[in-house]
């Protein structure tokens, strides 16, 4: 099962990464004047859609809440990049280098998901996405309240650990929802 969910990972991953780099080629790396705040509201206002079509069940814009899933992944992978470049000043970075950084993290928070795989038995796949979009808001919660107390945590994980969290329940909605579309 383990090597099932994996390639399933890759898969989220790689699509998502692809339009990480397309969108790069046509804006460049602007999203690097925002601050680790701007981009947590970016992927609450994507939660927030995602839960309001899922409790309404229509939907006014078009675009697929897989998309929406897709923005949270590319988001987490932007606020870890803004995480490990915080003293670097520069706007834009070289594709080679987004692209390496893309990878770190993906790469970083896949093997995350394998040990988390390992011990909880892959208890996300008897889950329901509406539960997952769910814990995706409270953890953008909590990571909103980290930030509000300038990083600081008395037992906490920090940010990071939370992107992490977020982005492999991102890739977990889309594994359900691509296996649902499949299987029906």
């Amino acid at each position: 099962m383990e090597n099932k969910t994996v390639n399933e990972y890759n898969q989220v991953i790689k699509a998502c990464k692809d339009v990480f780099i397309k969108k790069t080629k046509d804006y460049g790396t602007a999203w690097r004047i925002l601050r680790l705040g701007s981009i947590t509201d970016q992927i609450f206002i994507k939660a927030k859609r995602i839960r309001s079509i899922q409790e309404k069940g229509t939907q006014k814009v078009d675009d697929d809440i897989r998309d929406e899933f897709k923005g949270i992944i590319n988001y987490c992978v932007m606020a870890q990049i803004q995480l490990e470049l915080a003293d670097d000043e520069r706007l834009e970075i070289e594709p080679e280098e987004i692209n390496d950084l893309y990878d770190k993290f993906a790469e970083a928070t896949r093997s995350l998901l394998e040990n988390k795989n390992h011990d909880y038995g892959e208890a996300w796949r008897e889950m329901r996405v509406s539960s997952m979009t769910d814990i995706i808001l409270m953890k953008l919660l909590r990571v909103k309240q980290i930030e509000d107390n300038e990083g600081q945590t008395l037992i906490s994980e920090g940010v990071d650990a939370n992107y992490q969290d977020m982005l492999n329940y991102s890739v977990f909605c889309l594994i359900l929802l691509n296996a649902d579309e499949n299987a029906g």
